[in-house]
């Protein structure tokens, strides 16, 4: 099976912030398969799953598994401990597959100093969030800078609509042992 690797490089690290003193850039290569998918019927086709939604809180204690941690900032120690241990080995030997992949204007997540509320980019968020009605707005880069022409020079989107070069982006790869693993259903 022919593959596309990705490289994925961070050099934005910021060598005066008080948070990080790493001003090396690291690089990481990404093999994805570039054949299609086997073709298959999909069960879940015009079907809508039972599933109700539930209190996150009841009587001051939380009623919900944990989530991804909001603050990623690096050296941030979080104050609820759960119990929870992270997964340290590939999310497959843990019996995880991707189950879908999608992408929030602004960072959901918090990296302060990095993209937090201090970030700018060539739009507001708030105002490109029209069909979302009331948000929150997404936390910004912080390194946007608008005489820049990485930032600035037009690319023809092929497959992402109304997406801005220069925005600030978050994209999620969720993980998870429910996805129908390894079958044509798996991004379900």
């Amino acid at each position: 099976t022919p593959n596309i690797d990705i490289q994925i490089i961070d050099n934005n690290r910021n060598p005066t912030s008080s948070l990080s003193t790493d001003t090396e850039s690291s690089t990481t290569t990404v093999s994805f398969p570039t054949q299609k998918p086997p073709s298959g019927s999909n069960p879940c086709a015009g079907k809508k799953p039972d599933l109700p939604n539930v209190e996150c809180v009841i009587d001051a204690i939380v009623n919900v598994g944990p989530q991804a941690g909001s603050n990623v900032t690096k050296g941030y120690t979080g104050t609820n401990d759960d119990g929870s241990l992270p997964i340290t080995t590939p999310y497959y030997q843990a019996g995880l597959c991707p189950v879908n992949v999608h992408w929030h204007l602004g960072a959901e997540h918090l990296s302060v100093g990095e993209f937090d509320e201090t970030g700018t980019g060539p739009s507001s968020i708030d105002e490109r969030r029209r069909l979302a009605g009331e948000t929150r707005l997404g936390f910004q880069c912080t390194k946007y800078d608008a005489t820049d022409t990485k930032y600035t020079t037009a690319y023809e989107w092929k497959h992402c609509v109304d997406m801005e070069v220069g925005q600030t982006y978050e994209v999620h790869w969720p993980h998870s042992a429910a996805g129908a693993c390894g079958t044509i259903n798996q991004y379900q």
